[in-house]
């Protein structure tokens, strides 16, 4: 069984829908769940996390115990101090460690005796990290765990992932709209638009399927509109993604290139909304 499961997950609210969400987050790598904010992530780890039911389908993951879970914001009451809260949570875990706790504590310049409400945004992630590490999970899922962090808090976050995953067996479910916070780390991804899976595969194989393709009006053909995913066009020029096969096949006067993940979902996602 993979850690995480999701297999035609639909729930219904008044003013959105997840719609027949469908993908697998496999053992040993990390898979980006990336999507604009509103796009249904967060709905769906939380049904995954068994935060909330759905209306059909299912979600599923290794058992609780073993899954460190942070956040786009500390789930824990703002009068607790750090170093009650360790003690407190660490009773619910049969693997929680004290030490690794604090040591993560003391490593992100967290003082023990401070409350959870006198943290900044980006000790409070460093904070859920501690907690989400300190009972040595199989698998972490974090829910736009980078945004509203500066550079260098956001880099720091994406290093003590990529230290998490040099453990053979750890897995990573990383859902976020910073795509340049996966270009280092992700395996998989999984890209969602309006509750809906538009792309879902390895990285590799998605990016190495596509090209960006940008060019000046003239250029901007019947047959290039017909192949072209997320197009954008100005009076100055326009921009699109196209399967690779049909980029390459282009004049040389249009510009193609390697996508980036970024690229990859604001088209991907562009497109699936005009439909």
């Amino acid at each position: 069984m993979n850690p995480v499961e999701i297999s035609h997950l639909t729930k219904h609210y008044p003013d959105f829908s997840l719609s027949d969400v469908t993908f697998s987050v496999p053992a040993g790598y990390v898979t980006g769940f990336v999507g604009a904010n509103g796009s249904g992530k967060t709905t769906t780890i939380k049904a995954a996390l068994g935060m909330i039911h759905p209306d059909s389908g299912s979600a599923t993951t290794v058992g609780h115990e073993r899954i460190g879970v942070v956040f786009d914001a500390p789930p824990y009451n703002p009068e607790w101090r750090l170093k009650d809260l360790g003690r407190g949570i660490g009773r619910f875990y049969p693997t929680w460690s004290q030490e690794r706790y604090d040591g993560e504590l003391q490593a992100a310049g967290l003082n023990p005796a401070k409350k959870v409400k006198e943290l900044s945004r980006g000790m409070g992630m460093r904070l859920q990290m501690a907690v989400a590490l300190a009972h040595n999970p199989e698998l972490l899922i974090l829910d736009e765990p980078t945004g509203g962090l500066d550079p260098l808090a956001r880099s720091e976050m994406v290093d003590m992932l990529a230290q998490f995953m040099v453990e053979e067996g750890r897995t990573i479910l990383f859902s976020t709209h910073i795509t340049s916070d996966l270009d280092r780390l992700a395996d998989y991804l999984v890209i969602l638009s309006r509750g809906r899976v538009v792309a879902n595969g390895t990285a590799e194989e998605i990016i190495d399927s596509f090209r960006l393709v940008r060019g000046i009006p003239e250029h901007l053909t019947d047959a290039v509109r017909q192949a072209s995913l997320g197009l954008r066009s100005t009076s100055l020029g326009w921009e699109a993604m196209m399967p690779a096969d049909a980029a390459e096949a282009l004049t040389d006067r249009i510009v193609v290139e390697v996508p980036t993940i970024e690229d990859l979902a604001v088209h991907i996602a562009k497109e699936a909304g005009r439909e």
